[in-house]
């Protein structure tokens, strides 16, 4: 959980040391599976969904379920970007939930999730305010779509213009990943087109805590 304080603390710029060897064909080999991990979270509707995927797929737990577990909130008045993106007025009530996405050991991303309860079933709201379940898993039923904002990858294991310049020779260590690695920001909509949902998910540098397909 150690990065999971380290985010919760502000400590974003934090780096700890993987189980990757720092060579430059393992940087190559790390940098392709952010990037996979990044096409899968803006392709698929959920990402509950896409990270027990990575899960079990990198042999991360078995078995591979996310659980999500609630953070604090503060009181703090709904952004009027959110607003606008879910076109809801000012006086129509939104909800904001925060919650770490975890698989096995690993915290795999901080979710932030505003989203307006009177599109929701009585049943959804009833799990989203008593139990930890996955947003995703919630309305799952709702057959969503997902409309992704933003998309920023925050760290990359190779240099800046990596492609014109010789990557860094190789090193005794283990390659330093950071709290953050990537975030997202998207809105869900039902099947009907309203938008209930929108989320910003911070995914940690835990999502590379599996042993490297050498």
């Amino acid at each position: 959980m150690v990065l999971l304080t380290a985010l919760m603390s502000g400590g974003e710029g934090m780096a700890m040391a993987s189980g990757w060897p720092d060579t430059p064909m393992v940087r190559m080999r790390m940098q392709a599976e952010i990037r996979t991990l990044q096409v899968a979270l803006l392709t698929q509707p959920s990402a509950t969904v896409t990270l027990e995927d990575w899960c079990a797929r990198h042999g991360m737990a078995a078995p591979a379920r996310v659980l999500a577990r609630r953070l604090p909130v503060a009181q703090a008045s709904i952004p009027a970007q959110v607003r606008a993106d879910l076109g809801v007025g000012v006086d129509e009530p939104v909800r904001h939930r925060r919650v770490a996405l975890s698989c096995g050991a690993h915290v795999l991303s901080l979710a932030d999730n505003w989203y307006v309860p009177a599109r929701l079933t009585p049943a959804m709201n009833a799990r989203l305010d008593q139990t930890d379940m996955p947003f995703g898993h919630v309305v799952a039923e709702l057959g969503f779509t997902r409309r992704t904002l933003e998309s920023s990858l925050l760290w990359s294991p190779l240099p800046t213009g990596w492609e014109a310049h010789a990557i860094p020779p190789a090193s005794s260590g283990m390659i330093a990943v950071p709290a953050e690695v990537l975030r997202n920001r998207a809105v869900l909509s039902r099947h009907d087109g309203a938008a209930f949902s929108e989320v910003v998910e911070t995914y940690t540098g835990a999502i590379m805590e599996f042993t490297p397909p050498l």
